[in-house]
């Protein structure tokens, strides 16, 4: 397929998570992104394991294929200013979530580099924004989950903390990052100069949050964990069956009544604590005892295929191992595997005109590509 970003260039200035993310899908749609680590060992990614794969972490291979790796030294003046001029003569974007300070010390911020190339887009991932009290404080996803209160909402009642599985917030900004990008390119591509594009974990946080912030600044009331329940509406979450867990998400009045009669219950529609989304809501705790006492009598199973029949939304609560070995997962063809088989990787979640952007290039080992900064640098002096 025609890869759109096919003749964009992109200096990933970044580690962990959020920056890489970002790389990764504009590598995904064509770009040539070039990973500049750290020569002592590269990104700290490389090393969050077990488990690994083929000589780094198995977080780190799944969020850098398609890019190239280069090692460069911030501390030698010689490295640094090659790395300069190959940035302004050979990049589109700059994406950048270092240590707040690094890369003004290094000249490597945006101020620094869009002097020299006003066209470049140049994407600062933050911690907890661009400016504020704490804008110079570091973050990792967890310390955000917990900061911008997701923590407070996911989970049960009374236990512990729980932190969501994946990164979200890590994976969100990069996100952000690259909608950010992309409009920028739009706008270049119109006559414009290039940009300063700023997100940060923080306001991620605060936008997966958008519709607890509403519920709150309706109500007054602080929201709570409600495990997998949905706040404005009922029958909405998991119910164990009697080997397992389904979903079950009556989201309006006419899916209750379709839910209520393959549970053998026609009535419950009829009840005034029932008959509609606001009143199960506010009797949430009734509804749900309800169900879940039909629910426990059958097999998992059972109740898929029976919900399914009168068209009420439901899923089996599947375990990874399910997940990978579902027909459907091979049907949409996402996880993909690298040509020389050693990979198999999640891949974009797009595809355009019925095709994903294919797995081109492994992972890349640390500096496995520094001769494009080398050559660059020797053709600048033949």
């Amino acid at each position: 397929m025609q890869l759109p970003l096919k003749d964009i260039t992109v200096i990933e200035l970044g580690h962990s998570v959020a920056a890489p993310i970002a790389g990764m899908i504009l590598a995904e749609l064509g770009a040539t992104v070039v990973k500049v680590e750290n020569p002592g060992g590269g990104d700290d990614a490389r090393n969050w394991g077990p488990p690994f794969m083929h000589g780094a972490a198995s977080t780190f291979q799944s969020i850098n294929r398609n890019k190239h790796s280069i090692a460069a030294d911030m501390k030698d003046p010689a490295t640094l200013e090659t790395l300069r001029r190959f940035i302004v003569e050979k990049a589109d974007i700059v994406v950048q979530n270092m240590r707040p300070g690094l890369v003004e010390r290094y000249g490597l911020d945006a101020a620094t580099l869009r002097a020299r190339k006003p066209s470049l887009i140049y994407c600062n991932m933050t911690a907890f924004g661009s400016a504020g009290p704490m804008k110079d404080a570091p973050g990792y996803d967890p310390l955000l989950q917990a900061f911008g209160g997701l923590m407070s909402v996911t989970g049960h009642p009374g236990q512990e903390p729980v932190r969501t599985g994946p990164s979200i917030i890590d994976q969100g900004a990069g996100m952000w990052a690259v909608i950010g990008i992309l409009t920028a390119l739009l706008r270049r591509k119109d006559g414009g100069d290039g940009c300063v594009v700023d997100t940060s974990l923080f306001e991620t946080a605060l936008s997966w949050m958008c519709m607890h912030v509403a519920r709150y600044l309706a109500s007054g009331q602080v929201p709570g964990p409600g495990g997998s329940e949905n706040g404005g509406m009922a029958p909405y979450k998991a119910y164990e069956a009697s080997d397992g867990w389904v979903v079950i998400a009556a989201a309006n009045d006419n899916l209750f009544r379709r839910l209520a009669g393959a549970l053998g219950h026609p009535e419950w529609p009829q009840d005034p604590q029932m008959d509609t989304n606001a009143n199960r809501v506010r009797n949430r705790q009734r509804v749900n005892a309800a169900v879940a006492e039909v629910i426990i009598t059958k097999p998992r199973q059972y109740w898929l295929d029976t919900l399914a029949a009168v068209s009420v939304p439901c899923s089996a609560l599947q375990t990874l191992d399910e997940v990978l070995s579902h027909p459907q997962t091979e049907a949409v063809g996402i996880v993909q595997e690298s040509a020389d088989r050693k990979f198999k990787l999640v891949g974009l979640p797009l595809q355009f005109d019925g095709e994903r952007p294919a797995f081109r290039k492994n992972p890349p080992a640390l500096a496995e590509d520094n001769d494009m900064l080398l050559q660059h640098n020797e053709k600048r002096h033949s």
